[in-house]
């Protein structure tokens, strides 16, 4: 008997798992080239564990309680997931809030959140049989993916806008992935990412399009609530582009409350760049879906999409959250780069600090109070977009190397 099926979030019609199809047939004929994707999918998992299972978040076993793995053996043997939910003391207390925790994803693999994604849809690749995996990415996924299929012994193939970070292009050339820059747009490289698996075969991880990101996200709701157990956050905030994270945080935590392992879920804050910002102004609108931006342009760059490809689900999980979404400027994103790292230690790439500049806008608009008990989602680390982080410090002239000069300089 099938562990889990899919369904669809629009319409309810559910489906069997078919490596072929990734979105729900009769959804999808509403869909625009470019658009937000129609008739993404969800996995309904058949059981859930009622009590907290006796392993480590990144062991198997934990793993395939709680996600829609039908073979332990495909799960890639690199061990993703399991990063800290830190007390941040000094941060608390800089924002008198005593009940502030920061979860450190900068700590996966290879450095992000996206880690989570790609272990689930690389272990689906194995169990389907598929050699290659492709996406589209401004950076972090592609780096992601090629990690874990570096582990896994398959092919990755990402397409990322040419404009990425040095440093993320390094890092997926360096796992051994086949990178194809793309002269333009993270959105055009979408569309071309589907264009070429529908040529070449290849299993698409391509975010929100294939249901497998967004379920393989969840775990780190789940890591938040096992380490906070017996109590529950009241808030989180989670940095925001193609709206993927913060649905799957949300999924995580609405399935834990479906098991009766929480009594309640976190309202979801949804955070974004104010040239990169669809998902909150629908919110701010009260639509159902978003409008695109083009042009969005962010220093931000894992933020900045011109089109959120999971507008329709993001919007949807936000609201039943009873949560809300705020915008921050660049210059209150590098601010936070240097305020994160210099009270926690924590560095933190631009999308990543974003979360903890949401927290300064969320606390103004009286999204979150400071006695509540809430955690900010660090996506990515510092060292992924070094250039972007730079313009939030200033390098020191050098000293000659006497105790004199060294003295004047203090």
């Amino acid at each position: 008997m099938a562990r889990f099926h899919l369904r669809c979030i629009e319409c309810g019609d559910d489906f069997h798992e078919d490596p072929q199809r990734l979105v729900c047939t009769r959804c999808a004929a509403k869909q625009e080239p470019g658009g937000t994707i129609r008739g993404v999918l969800e996995v309904v998992l058949k059981t859930l564990p009622t009590s907290w299972p006796h392993f480590r978040p990144s062991d198997p076993e934990y793993l395939y309680a709680f996600l829609p793995i039908t073979d332990e053996g495909a799960l890639p043997p690199l061990p993703i997931g399991d990063t800290p939910l830190l007390e941040v003391p000094r941060l608390r207390l800089e924002l008198e809030m005593p009940n502030l925790y920061v979860k450190d994803d900068t700590r996966n693999p290879s450095g992000s959140t996206k880690d989570r994604a790609s272990l689930l849809v690389v272990a689906k690749a194995v169990e389907y049989g598929c050699d290659t995996v492709a996406t589209a990415s401004t950076g972090n996924a592609a780096s992601a993916l090629a990690a874990v299929a570096a582990a896994a012994g398959l092919r990755a193939v990402v397409l990322v806008p040419a404009s990425v970070p040095i440093a993320k292009m390094t890092q997926m050339l360096s796992y051994g992935a086949t990178v194809i820059p793309v002269e333009g747009t993270y959105d055009q490289a979408f569309e071309l990412c589907i264009a070429a698996c529908d040529r070449f075969g290849w299993y698409n991880r391509s975010t929100a399009l294939n249901p497998f990101t967004i379920e393989g996200k969840k775990t780190a709701a789940i890591e938040i609530a096992a380490a906070m157990m017996p109590a529950t956050p009241d808030a989180v905030l989670v940095p925001t582009g193609d709206g993927v994270i913060s649905a799957g945080i949300a999924k995580g935590f609405r399935d834990l409350e479906g098991a009766g392992l929480i009594p309640s879920r976190p309202r979801l804050i949804a955070v974004q760049p104010e040239g990169s910002s669809a998902i909150v102004r629908a919110l701010r609108a009260g639509a159902d879906e978003a409008h695109a931006m083009p042009g969005a342009i962010s220093v931000a760059d894992s933020l900045t999409v011109e089109m959120p490809r999971n507008a329709i689900g993001c919007l949807a999980e936000v609201r039943a959250s009873k949560g809300g979404g705020v915008e921050v400027s660049d210059e209150a994103i590098l601010e936070a780069i240097t305020r994160l790292a210099g009270a926690t230690g924590v560095f933190a790439e631009p999308a990543g600090a974003a979360a903890l500049a949401g927290l300064d806008a969320a606390l103004e608009e009286g999204l979150v109070e400071r006695d509540e008990r809430v955690v900010l989602m660090i996506t990515g680390g510092g060292l992924k977009d070094v250039e972007a982080a730079s313009r939030a410090v200033q390098t020191p002239e050098p000293v000659e190397p006497t105790l004199d000069a060294l003295e004047r300089s203090l």
